[in-house]
């Protein structure tokens, strides 16, 4: 992570496990929000207006949380608006690093090699760690966001005219029940895998193990046979289902020990997974190349770095 602007210690998962074994997340740092007008968003400062090349997303394609980010880009037709940077997969001992790996970038836009670089020409002084996805603003030279959550609720809005019209994946009427699945899915199945994945004691891996698979279980039996999660409309909760399931059998199951199921062995899962990935442009967002290369590379869940030949996915047809 980085203190006082240096970079320290190799790179680990989380900040710590909690005193039961637990997995613990860290915050995320950078909270404005681009807005139509540039006044202050929901947390943060204002002086960040919506406007075309000014925005650029620096994203993992291993990762779920800068996956929902690129999903929304690619779907409010904001890519012609919003440029991207994809870090490599392989996760080394500074973090996320750029490159030439066949699917990744150079950081064309900052000359960065690792993204903690991007992280101190925003704070120099920076305390904390380098995550994806990161939202950068070209014309102030600085961070915006680099909490999911927000970025994909500013894309849904923040550019109005400029983005794709028909859709909105968090229409009024629903919102209320979009909150509610999110929060439901959150800390049991998105973050639930890493829970279980990063858990350092027995009890804490079979509590988060359950979770999963007890939140898994409640999502296939209330799924329609057609349509999405809040019926015919995509919304915002597909994506944050979504992202969780299609790494699910490739990485989850296996390296995170989530195996008592896999979402192929659901049939209604199966089939939603099979709806969303033909919705146009969400299948641009995944590369299970960079899934499975990226999460088997974690030295503190596989030390050699082997990545496996299967699991079979041809069922996905990716």
């Amino acid at each position: 992570m980085l203190i006082d602007g240096k970079w320290v210690g190799d790179w680990k998962p989380s900040d710590g496990p909690g005193r039961d074994g637990s997995f613990a997340r860290a915050a995320s740092t950078f909270r404005n929000w681009i807005t139509p007008d540039g006044e202050a968003g929901p947390t943060g400062l204002g002086g960040f207006k919506a406007e075309p090349d000014r925005y650029h997303l620096y994203v993992a394609l291993i990762c779920p949380w800068a996956s929902r980010t690129l999903m929304v880009r690619k779907l409010k037709k904001l890519d012609r608006l919003i440029s991207v940077s994809v870090v490599e997969p392989a996760l080394t001992d500074q973090g996320w690093r750029f490159g030439e790996t066949s699917g990744a970038d150079h950081d064309a836009l900052n000359g960065a090699t690792y993204m903690h670089e991007i992280y101190t020409r925003a704070e120099p002084a920076m305390n904390g760690r380098a995550t994806v996805p990161v939202l950068w603003d070209k014309q102030r030279q600085t961070i915006v966001n680099n909490e999911s959550a927000d970025i994909v609720r500013m894309l849904n809005t923040a550019f109005a005219t400029l983005a794709e019209p028909s859709i909105d994946l968090n229409p009024a009427d629903l919102a209320t029940q979009i909150d509610a699945f999110n929060k439901r899915i959150y800390d049991t199945l998105n973050n639930g895998v890493y829970r279980a994945g990063f858990a350092q004691s027995q009890r804490a891996y079979e509590d988060a193990c359950r979770q999963v698979f007890e939140t898994l279980d409640a999502v296939d039996r209330d799924l329609g046979e057609t349509g999405f999660v809040m019926g015919e409309r995509f919304t915002e909760s597909d994506i944050r289902l979504f992202v969780t399931l299609i790494r699910f059998d490739a990485a989850y199951h296996g390296l995170f020990k989530c195996n008592i199921r896999t979402v192929a062995s659901y049939a209604k899962l199966a089939a939603y997974l099979k709806r969303v990935l033909d919705v146009e442009g969400v299948r641009d967002t995944v590369n299970l190349d960079h899934i499975k290369r990226g999460y088997y590379s974690i030295k503190a869940l596989n030390p050699p770095g082997i990545v496996p030949l299967g699991p079979d996915l041809g069922w996905l047809s990716l």
